[in-house]
């Protein structure tokens, strides 16, 4: 019989945010605990950094400024994005963001993304992803690309090494 989880205290992002340094950018924190059923990445881009337009075709996402500014593109719109504002990504849609002059802390809420195993979920707890897939694994926050070729990660905003794929 497993222990049920308490609430708990993860983060302060009045401590976070301001103690990081302004020119690292990528994933400042991450959601870590075993058993969650949600995944969560706090995410900065440094000043006029972006992430590519890309779709995500299983998961939505909720997405909220931290702190900065910049935009949330999509094919038809430009949305503006400040301090405080909340956007729903839906799966299959296709979105990019850019940071404005300050850059852009944002916080990203999504569903867990199951593992991916040949046999099951028995096969992913042993020995984990394919190694056919490895090379679409985010080096820096371990989140499988969508897109085999993307030059940005979807969830942490780390450019990808263009050779990975080859």
């Amino acid at each position: 019989m497993s222990v049920p989880e308490t609430p708990r205290l993860l983060l302060s992002l009045d401590e976070l945010v301001p103690s990081a340094s302004s020119a690292r950018g990528g994933a400042l924190w991450k959601l870590a605990e075993r058993r969650r059923q949600l995944d969560a990445n706090l995410i900065r881009l440094p000043a006029s950094g972006s992430v590519a337009l890309h779709v995500e075709n299983a998961l939505d996402v909720l997405l909220v400024v931290v702190a900065g500014d910049g935009h949330l593109d999509g094919d038809d719109a430009s949305l503006p994005l400040t301090t405080g504002s909340v956007a729903w990504l839906p799966r299959s849609s296709r979105r990019g963001l850019r940071a404005g002059s300050d850059g852009l802390v944002y916080l990203t809420v999504h569903t867990r993304r199951p593992g991916m195993g040949i046999a099951g979920p028995a096969a992913a707890a042993e020995g984990g992803e394919a190694p056919c897939a490895l090379d679409r694994v985010c080096p820096h926050c371990g989140t499988m690309r969508a897109e085999a070729r993307a030059p940005f990660c979807a969830w942490c905003g780390e450019r990808q090494d263009p050779n990975a794929d080859r």
